[in-house]
């Protein structure tokens, strides 16, 4: 009666949010007294997985689920939990992740709560600490089905080391006919990504144009962050719109949120509430972002970036 857990791997190699996943599994598994077992697609090492307390590894390889189908991976890991007497389900906060979850709740009867960032404080009556109102405020949830599925907050428990042993064995499910079929995929690379970046630095319109984006990007590489911005400079075309952050883009759960000449609608604020510390330049004192940034900048982002950017690099050559 192990902890199932769905560790997503892409581009050869796991996810961060995989380890952050896996390292939640142990601390359930060990609160419950049993081990952790997690569940693979396409993945060729999963040593990695053992270093976050990992103990068995079920590698899928089956030709049809070589890229991302939700139904397709939601009846492998059903199949997955049924096998092994999995009583609780484990997944990121991921699209795919949330495209799985509805769907594995449905396959196994399973109660699923979402947006988790802590351990469970209790596993009998399971019950775990959820954010609520795009991240304004926290509720507990107390899980009561047979099957319990969590989808772990990113950037909310964070990867711990927790060093197992991790046997792998191939896996085999039966999959349905999907009716879909993916020739290729097209994927930015190497890029920290939005969905794995620990720090973003994102830009508005208050930028002018496109052709000043190169500040923006400086001051990301120097600091390893992803790029992003809002959504009225993705509809102008300025950015591709994957970068588009908010609550119609992508959500961002990062450590550090830096936001330059964005006025902070509330769309936008909404997706970004889970980031942990928000700092803001703005020219305009009134803006509405500053009511939700921890630290704020009032001054022209193409004087303040890159004087930021000077120090930065000073501070780093000293290291």
């Amino acid at each position: 009666m192990s902890v199932l857990v769905y560790t997503e791997f892409e581009q050869g190699k796991f996810k961060k949010t995989a380890l952050e996943v896996a390292s939640y599994a142990k601390a359930v598994a060990d609160q419950m007294g049993t081990t952790v077992t997690a569940i693979t697609f396409n993945a060729d090492d999963t040593s990695i997985l053992g270093n976050h307390g990992v103990d068995k590894v079920l590698k899928v390889n089956t030709s049809n689920l070589e890229t991302f189908n939700a139904n397709g991976y939601a009846s492998a890991i059903s199949q997955a939990a049924k096998n092994e007497g999995a009583k609780v389900v484990i997944v990121s906060s991921s699209a795919d992740s949330k495209y799985l979850a509805p769907l594995l709740a449905n396959n196994l009867d399973a109660g699923y709560a979402s947006n988790v960032v802590e351990a469970p404080s209790s596993v009998s009556p399971f019950t775990v600490k959820r954010t609520a109102f795009t991240n304004k405020a926290f509720n507990m949830t107390t899980i009561d089905t047979e099957v319990k599925l969590v989808g772990v907050s990113q950037n909310s428990y964070g990867v711990k080391e927790n060093s197992a042993s991790a046997t792998a064995e191939d896996f085999s499910p039966s999959v349905p006919e999907l009716g879909v079929h993916v020739d290729t995929v097209d994927k930015v690379t190497g890029q920290v990504t939005i969905a794995d970046a620990e720090i973003v630095v994102s830009a508005g319109r208050g930028l002018k144009g496109p052709e000043n984006w190169g500040m923006i990007e400086e001051l990301a590489s120097v600091l390893g962050a992803a790029t992003a911005c809002s959504k009225p400079v993705s509809d102008l075309g300025w950015r591709p719109h994957g970068e588009h952050v908010g609550q119609t883009g992508k959500p961002v759960a990062s450590n550090l949120y830096i936001a330059i000449g964005i006025s902070g609608a509330i769309q936008h604020l909404a997706g970004i509430n889970a980031s942990k510390v928000k700092v803001v330049i703005n020219t305009d004192p009134e803006a509405p972002f500053f009511k939700a940034a921890d630290y704020g900048i009032v001054g022209d982002a193409f004087e303040v970036v890159p004087k930021f950017i000077e120090k930065l690099k000073e501070f780093k050559a000293q290291q």
